[in-house]
């Protein structure tokens, strides 16, 4: 149905995560928990509307998240 959802924090992202990526993770786990790849026209704005609110959670969480330690290697 849909990729798998990334991590975005650091070290497993170098970067600090973009809004595109944080909205990607958002849609996935909307497609994943609603079991729709895209939703119907009636459906579409509540599914839409759960897209934004994750992302606003995860961009908070992000923000909020103190990582400690050095960066792992594989």
């Amino acid at each position: 149905m849909c990729r798998s959802i990334k991590t975005l924090r650091p070290p497993a992202l170098p970067e600090e995560a973009t809004e595109e990526d944080i909205r990607a993770a958002a849609l996935q786990f909307v497609r994943k928990v609603s079991g729709f790849r895209a939703p119907a026209a009636h459906n579409r704005d509540v599914f839409d509307r759960a897209v934004d609110e994750i992302a606003e959670a995860t961009a908070r969480l992000l923000d909020g998240l103190e990582v400690r330690g050095g960066v792992r290697t594989p």
